[in-house]
């Protein structure tokens, strides 16, 4: 399920404002209003946020990688980060984004592998998803017992990046988005490709308010 492409945008500034607390200290955000995501604990290498926009709320577990490659070395970018979003109004669960903060290679696909497994990943401006709707569960429990995740993608100049993420505390910190964001498991059916229905699925307009 994933977002219209106008609305990723500003769901990529929640996401961002989140991350930028969790890079400076790992403490609450202070005074983070219903809009502004609120930190709700810290998980080992995962932290969790909640946040009501529009009176719609949104939970998530973020994390930025242990380590970040690029070949050829040292290629600048920033902070890439991966984060798991539930939101129930959209019947939405720990949806997988991964930001690498670099524009992706033209229909150029990323890569997560977690132990020896591998799936594909569609991309978007500095983003990724899972390509294959029906994979993002299986995803979510490896990630949730595997050790690492090594995220593998292509820029438009041709630079490749290799990000490894910790995944100690994920499962702590997915319990703790179920119990914010309880789900509603019934899920809406939808007749168009699997990158139609994700990009159309998300419907939050987040509000200038969330820029950090």
């Amino acid at each position: 399920m994933r977002v219209h492409r106008g609305s990723a945008f500003f769901l990529s500034l929640l996401i961002a404002s989140a991350f930028a607390v969790l890079v400076r200290a790992q403490q609450a955000a202070p005074d983070a209003g219903p809009a502004k995501p609120a930190l709700l604990g810290q998980y080992d290498d995962w932290g969790v946020y909640a946040a009501t926009p529009n009176g719609r709320k949104i939970c998530f577990a973020i994390a930025k990688p242990i380590s970040a490659e690029t070949k050829p070395p040292n290629h600048a970018r920033n902070q890439p980060y991966m984060s798991l979003a539930t939101r129930p109004a959209d019947k939405v669960i720990n949806e997988i984004s991964i930001v690498v903060d670099y524009p992706f290679r033209m229909t150029s696909e990323a890569t997560i592998q977690v132990g020896s497994t591998t799936f594909q990943l569609y991309t978007q401006g500095d983003t990724s998803w899972v390509k294959n709707i029906a994979e993002e569960t299986h995803i979510v429990d490896a990630l949730s017992v595997g050790g690492i995740a090594v995220v593998k993608g292509t820029s438009a100049d041709g630079m490749e990046s290799i990000d490894t993420y910790s995944l100690k505390g994920l499962t702590e910190a997915l319990d703790r988005v179920a119990q914010e964001c309880k789900p509603n498991m019934t899920r809406q059916r939808c007749f168009k490709s699997d990158r139609d229905c994700r990009l159309e699925a998300r419907e939050p307009n987040l509000p200038q308010a969330l820029l950090p």
